[in-house]
């Protein structure tokens, strides 16, 4: 544990973040985002006192970096446990039996919430591809016009808002941990270093990726989730429908109705809907853990 105060305060970032060093690297962002506010306000509300003055005051009531790691540490910790889904909380010497690993799913919060999110991704997906090329397109359209500068910075900042927005959605729906505050940008440093800053920071590139990404990938989760569904819920339902409906066909074959000719077919029919759905319930769960991979290493890690 480290036992020297730090007297800056880039100082005491660094060593909160080598305290939260194999940490989420969501959470580290977030609580270096605290501290540093923290951190710089109290400078501001003593204008009379150094860097190191502050930080000897703060450390007696906000924390010295490892009092602060070990805090975030258990609380990450106590919230994570929390929200887990009730199917995870089993014994961890017998873990979950086959069956439950198989039809578990159903039952798991973060199936439905990754299902609706691939059913959302296609209306996110063509809006953020439509925001990134529109936006740099004009960018460089304006970029030999006095307003081009104005425009780019306030067309990369507001896609950082939209990464945060998406990081919400992403922590919501699918679970991931994500930032949960915005990247800090003190005020008091120069225009045109917050500005450089802004664009050497690989996460804004890293944003601009993961926008153009979520077309392709917004397509494919929305066309998985309507077909399985689709597909589902018609085999399932279907029998019973066309017991009260002559026009209802469930499998044709050269014109003619398979099914009804044959009624010993229905449980095999209604079956096989099921299993369908089983299997899309599973691609959801898999989906999504795979997005929240994809969302965690180009929104949040540097």
């Amino acid at each position: 544990m480290n036992t020297v105060l730090p007297t800056t305060i880039p100082a005491y970032l660094a060593q909160l973040r080598k305290s939260l060093e194999g940490a989420d690297a969501a959470m580290i962002h977030d609580a270096l985002y605290d501290a540093e506010e923290y951190l710089r306000a109290e400078l501001a509300a003593n204008p009379g006192k150094t860097e190191a003055e502050v930080i000897a005051d703060v450390a007696s009531s906000y924390g010295a970096p490892d009092e602060v790691a070990d805090i975030y540490r258990d609380t990450e910790v106590k919230v994570q446990t929390a929200l887990r889904p009730p199917r995870a909380v089993q014994k961890k010497d017998n873990g979950p039996s086959v069956w439950q690993k198989i039809f578990g799913v159903f039952v798991d919060s973060r199936t439905y919430g990754a299902l609706f999110y691939m059913l959302l991704s296609i209306a996110t997906g063509i809006f953020y591809f439509t925001w990134t090329v529109t936006g740099a397109s004009l960018s460089l359209g304006l970029s030999i016009l006095i307003i081009g500068l104005p425009f780019v910075v306030l067309f990369v900042g507001a896609t950082r808002v939209l990464a945060l927005v998406e990081g919400r959605l992403v922590e919501v729906m699918l679970g991931e941990r994500m930032p949960r505050r915005p990247l800090y940008s003190d005020v008091e440093q120069p225009l045109l270093k917050r500005i450089g800053a802004m664009f050497t920071d690989a996460r804004t590139w890293g944003t601009f990726l993961y926008f153009l990404l979520m077309l392709p990938l917004g397509l494919a989760y929305f066309t998985i989730a309507v077909t399985g569904l689709s597909t589902a819920l018609a085999l399932m339902f279907s029998p019973l429908i066309s017991l009260v409906s002559d026009n209802v066909v469930i499998v044709s074959i050269g014109g003619e109705d398979v099914v009804s000719n044959q009624p010993w077919l229905i449980p095999i029919v209604i079956l096989a809907g099921f299993v369908v759905l089983l299997l899309t319930m599973h691609v959801a769960r898999w989906a999504g853990r795979l997005h929240g991979l994809i969302a965690k290493n180009l929104l949040v890690k540097n």
